[in-house]
Formats: structure tokens, sequence, C-alpha cells
């Protein structure tokens, strides 16, 4: 029998922003919209997803005049994580 994967990280976008927190202690706005290749709007959203799950910290900060929105994995995200892969190597 399967496990059910965690609907959190099955969308791509979310599963790439994880996937970045784990290599990176941690990740600007603009560096995570580079690397998904998403637009702002779809960024915004998928990141609030990943912090109401509690995966991810999210810092808002003024860098001279401009936002900046510095994102960290957690504890929590970082198992989510790790038992997501293993959870895809079963199948």
């Amino acid at each position: 029998m399967f496990n059910e994967l965690d609907p959190v990280l099955s969308t791509q976008v979310r599963l790439a922003i994880i996937s970045v927190l784990v290599k990176m202690k941690k990740a600007d706005f603009n560096h995570l919209m580079e690397v998904t290749a998403t637009t702002q709007g779809n960024l915004s959203h998928q990141i609030k997803k990943l912090q109401e799950a509690a995966y991810i910290d999210v810092v808002k900060t003024f860098k001279g005049n401009y936002p900046q929105t510095v994102c960290s994995l957690t504890s929590k995200g970082r198992k989510a994580f790790e038992k997501y892969v293993d959870d895809i190597k079963g199948y």
C-alpha cells in the first residue's frame, strides 16, 4: 500500500520552493521567483500556503526603500519534505 502524498508539497512550485530551502538556509522572494520561473502573484500564493502549513517561516523587511521577503525552512517543513521524498521512492 502506498502512502498518500502530502497535498501541500504535491504542487510543483511549492515543491520547488522547499527544495531550494533544503539546500539554502534562506532565500529571498526574487531568488525564489527566478528558480521557480513563476509570476509574483503565484509565488506569493504558494509561499502563503507553505507558511499556513508551518513548512516555512517568512520575514518581511525593507532593504532601502524596497520590501524584502525572506523565506526559511522550518523543522516541520524539512520533515515533510523528507517524508515526501521517501513516499515518492515507494512508488
